[in-house]
């Protein structure tokens, strides 16, 4: 981190201490066996077995299979058929259709993983379910702060916050990191170049768009829209910018076009400029890096990324949100980050599955080189020169998009066609993921069903500096 940026935090936190504006948290110890904590009681595996294929193998019923190939819109009610309901005290259970999952983000295959489960189970068992309340009050728990430390752990980074989805982790972030600006400014509104300049890439995710559009609303950030990807369009936009106080914020690997940040460019711009480098990391924890530390370690760069955001949704197969970062900046965005304090916390069973999944993941490191077989297996089978476990196949108009997506449904795939407001008009898609809990039998009998709605040859994909290390 920059100088700069210490001296603005530490200087932040002294007036919300001057104002006893600081927020604290107090951990409640609730277990009594510390050997989870440590992994002890941790069992893990050398390959796939049986249950990991119930993360990417998944029923629908008749009614909702014939609601899809109709684009009939749908609530999610459960439809009983009459004279079939069920018994008081019993689920309703039909038979239905068996689709081989192409479309989640299970990347690892851990929600199924019987540690994971272990886990939850024997901290729902002791504990019970809900949080006590939130985190600032009474809601923060060992199980809580153990997370936290394994995650901090991976990241490289002094420390770490959870907070309840990614999505809040990125609002607070954005609404913490604008509060330096209204924390230190000469007025009571700040002056335009006390503000803090954040650089985001066009294609982030909408949280931190929407985390930045509040930091514009209270007056303390000014947005800067780099074009995807562009580090010359980047440099210019910083070189022209009078604000000292600058961020670059970036997907580590794009949800929707499954394409890595620049990350050599950026540490590069990041010594020229001096700001501070945030990466939105969910889709690179755990299944990038040799240790599963993300697309950051991929790229060994990782204490060249100031603040590490991810999630718990993803391949961790349990949920929740986190910001790896320095205990300065935990502290601050505890007390001014809006979407954590005012959130209950996670639940204990969840913090207990997710710290186990954290274990799993690093240990299990077959899991990671099992996707990237996967990714070569589709690039070897449809010759499109993929570079991550995210395929993008761009079909254009909507109409396209959902004939293609249909086509796959009667084939047996769940593949959904993603519209506008997701991506732009015009470039509506289909998106693929591949998991660790895929075969290379599976890829195949995809690519086959592709080719027959699908012109591969037609399709573009961008090539990053990541597909020269392949």
């Amino acid at each position: 981190m920059s100088v700069n940026w210490d001296d603005w935090v530490e200087e932040a936190l002294s007036k919300l201490e001057s104002l006893k504006l600081l927020r604290f948290l107090r951990p409640i110890n609730v277990s009594n066996n510390s050997s989870f904590f440590y992994g002890h009681a941790y069992q893990v595996f050398d390959n796939l077995r049986q249950w990991d294929r119930s993360s990417v193998e998944v029923m629908i019923s008749e009614s909702t299979f014939r609601n899809w190939l109709n684009d009939n819109p749908s609530c999610g009610s459960i439809e009983v058929p009459k004279g079939e309901e069920a018994n008081e005290g019993e689920l309703y259970s039909c038979s239905g259709r068996k689709l081989l999952l192409f479309s989640g983000n299970d990347y690892l295959g851990l929600s199924a993983h019987p540690t994971v489960r272990m886990a939850a189970a024997k901290a729902a068992q002791e504990h019970g379910m809900g949080p006590r309340g939130s985190a600032l009050i009474c809601g923060y728990t060992d199980y809580h702060g153990h997370l936290e430390a394994s995650l901090a752990k991976l990241k490289k980074k002094e420390d770490c916050l959870l907070c309840p989805t990614g999505f809040a982790a990125n609002m607070a972030f954005m609404v913490a990191a604008g509060s330096i600006a209204s924390l230190l400014a000469s007025g009571k509104i700040p002056h335009r170049t006390e503000k803090v300049a954040v650089f985001s890439d066009a294609l982030n995710h909408a949280s931190i768009i929407d985390g930045l559009r509040l930091g514009e609303r209270l007056n303390c950030i000014e947005t800067f829209v780099y074009q995807h990807c562009d580090m010359f369009h980047l440099d210019a936009l910083l070189s022209d910018c009078t604000i000292s106080k600058k961020v670059v914020v970036t997907d580590s690997l794009f949800s929707m076009d499954g394409d890595f940040a620049p990350m050599n460019e950026l540490v590069t711009l990041r010594k020229k400029h001096k700001f501070l480098l945030v990466i939105d990391d969910a889709h690179g924890t755990f299944t990038c890096g040799k240790d599963g530390g993300g697309v950051a370690q991929e790229f060994d760069c990782e204490s060249d990324v100031d603040i590490c955001i991810g999630t718990l949704s993803k391949a961790a197969g349990c949920t929740g949100g986190f910001i790896a970062c320095s205990k300065r900046w935990k502290q601050l965005i505890m007390s001014r980050g809006r979407s954590f304090i005012f959130s209950t916390a996670m639940p204990i069973p969840m913090a207990a599955a997710a710290h186990a999944a954290t274990f799993v993941a690093e240990k299990e490191a077959w899991r990671r080189k099992a996707i990237q077989e996967r990714v070569q297996d589709f690039r070897d089978l449809t010759g499109i020169p993929i570079t991550s476990h995210i395929v993008s196949i761009i079909v254009g108009s909507e109409e396209n998009s959902l004939l293609a997506s249909r086509y796959m449904l009667k084939s047996g795939f769940h593949v959904t066609a993603i519209r506008p407001p997701t991506v732009p008009p015009n470039s509506c898609r289909l998106r693929i993921t591949l998991s660790a809990a895929h075969t290379r039998k599976d890829v195949k009998m995809l690519a086959v069903a592709l080719s027959n709605c699908v012109n591969f040859q037609d399709v573009h994909v961008e090539t990053p500096e990541l597909l020269a290390k392949l």
